[in-house]
């Protein structure tokens, strides 16, 4: 029985804004630090209020025009291998949710194996260079990703299972519907809550990524945006130890706000996008993983 009275209100309430509090305040102490100059930052440490307010950091990273065509690449990246990815992983989970799919089980098996085993970085740099031979295309940076994750998979089969009733695929089939038919017009329109969740997954992992960029990727025009500030934020490293060897101010490079910046021009777009998404994240995730 639920306990509706005034005092269980006010406590699981104030848990709650307790753990709002929580969560928002790294990224308040982000935000602080990457307006806070060197100097202070190595004498007071860091705060919620920014110390000796100033604009060095960003400065210093967006003064190179080729942030913003970092950011287009990555947009792109985004977009698309978000979509793909929704493609990819919806072929394959809609056929493992069918039961009369033959072979089921070895396919099943065959994804499960790749959430417990994975071949290893030589291997798999190998296979993309001198097999696919990506490097330096943009298909360094959109295809590893592609479907990587048999967790998701799972998921959405999962999701299929248990939310998309027999008798209307197989009154479909009964009409002469064809599979595709019945997944694209059927299926997909009826599993929003799993689709946006695994759109949101695989944007953020697209978005985040910066490994394929350092694997594969050394012409400056195909650099992602994490790839990029990744970069830069090594140069400010080199710059700061370089500063030390010949005696200059410690604070001259803004090196540790370099790094509260980087953070924060990586992690406010994907910000902004997901109170968009966050109502089918949730409804999706949890209905998607009751049934295996």
């Amino acid at each position: 029985m639920v306990d509706n009275s005034r005092g269980y209100k006010i406590t699981i309430n104030t848990i709650l804004i307790l753990m709002c509090i929580a969560c928002l305040a790294p990224f308040l102490l982000l935000i602080a630090s990457s307006f806070s100059s060197e100097t202070a930052l190595i004498a007071s440490g860091y705060s919620f209020l920014p110390k000796e307010f100033t604009t060095t950091a960003y400065e210093f990273l967006l003064k190179d025009a080729s942030v913003f065509h970092a950011y287009g690449v990555t947009l792109l990246l985004t977009v698309l291998g978000t979509t793909l990815s929704i493609l990819v992983t919806t072929l394959i989970a809609y056929p493992l949710s069918l039961s009369s799919l033959p072979g089921r089980g070895i396919f099943s098996f065959y994804v499960f194996f790749t959430m417990l085993f994975a071949g290893g970085l030589v291997p798999t740099y190998m296979m993309w260079t001198q097999t696919f031979h990506i490097k330096n295309t943009f298909a360094a940076l959109l295809l590893p990703n592609l479907v990587t994750n048999g967790f998701v998979i799972m998921m959405m089969r999962s999701y299929f299972q248990a939310n998309i009733p027999g008798e209307v695929l197989e009154s479909a089939r009964m009409d002469g519907a064809g599979e595709l038919y019945i997944l694209f017009r059927i299926v997909i329109p009826m599993s929003l809550p799993i689709m946006a969740t695994v759109g949101l997954m695989s944007g953020i992992s697209y978005w985040n990524d910066w490994n394929n960029n350092l694997y594969y990727i050394t012409e400056p025009e195909l650099n992602s945006i994490q790839g990029l500030l990744n970069r830069m934020l090594t140069n400010a490293q080199y710059l700061k130890q370089a500063a030390t060897m010949g005696n200059v101010g410690t604070g001259a490079v803004p090196t540790t706000s370099v790094r509260m910046a980087v953070a924060v021009l990586g992690v406010v777009p994907i910000l902004c996008v997901y109170p968009f998404f966050q109502k089918y994240f949730v409804k999706g995730m949890t209905i998607g993983a009751v049934k295996g």
